[in-house]
């Protein structure tokens, strides 16, 4: 089968053992089910059809943690999940790699700096969200922090210092055009972004900065 992508109902806290979902299509036990960066597994209690998943949590090497309601769920079988092509099992050097971090908004607030080391994700569901974002700390010198989102919106993100430390302060995402995407890359306290500079003369994927 191919994966299926639904949405949670109902905020899923770090303790729960059961998560809320719209649609049951594509859940069966045994199967992966992919909340953020937390995978999951559905357990022999689930009954099918029902919209109240029960799942073994912090599967695969992840870690449980807190998703808000709204959050995109995906689900398949161990297979649907597999790479395509095979994994390095050995390496002359070892490299070290980076932990990636995706976390869901579905209300306006501030979105959380990556942890020291690593890169973070930052999904914005919803119309029209309000967003603000702190300096990165001195720790994240390398960490990039994406801001994506899912449908076209005039989300604005607001920086508390200038975008690349200049008097640009907040990014404004195009409303009727595609959905966007911001990154942005943490050196010496600074957002710089990423491809840089940015310009307005994209007419249908856009983000200004004002």
């Amino acid at each position: 089968m191919a994966l299926v992508r639904t949405t949670t109902t109902a905020a899923v806290l770090e303790s729960d053992v059961k998560i809320a979902v719209t649609s049951a299509t594509g859940f069966a036990i045994g199967y992966q089910v992919r909340l953020g960066d937390e995978t999951m597994q559905v357990s022999k209690g689930y009954v099918a059809g029902s919209l109240q998943v029960p799942v073994l949590r912090g599967q695969a090497g992840t870690l449980a943690k807190a998703h808000a309601n709204g959050s995109g769920v995906t689900v398949g079988t161990a297979s649907d999940y597999a790479q395509s092509t095979p994994p390095q099992t050995s390496a002359p050097f070892q490299i070290a790699g980076r932990a990636r971090i995706i976390t869901e908004y579905n209300a306006a607030g501030a979105i959380a700096l990556p942890p020291a080391g690593a890169d973070a994700i930052a999904v914005i569901n919803g119309t029209v969200l309000a967003m603000t974002l702190a300096n990165p700390t001195s720790d994240l010198d390398g960490s990039v922090l994406t801001i994506l989102g899912t449908i076209a919106a005039a989300h604005t993100v607001t920086f508390a210092g200038g975008v690349g430390g200049g008097s640009l302060t907040v990014a404004t995402f195009e409303a009727s055009g595609g959905r966007c995407c911001l990154q942005l890359l943490a050196y010496n306290q600074i957002w710089y972004p990423l491809p840089a500079p940015f310009s307005g003369t994209l007419t249908t994927i856009d983000i200004a900065l004002t």
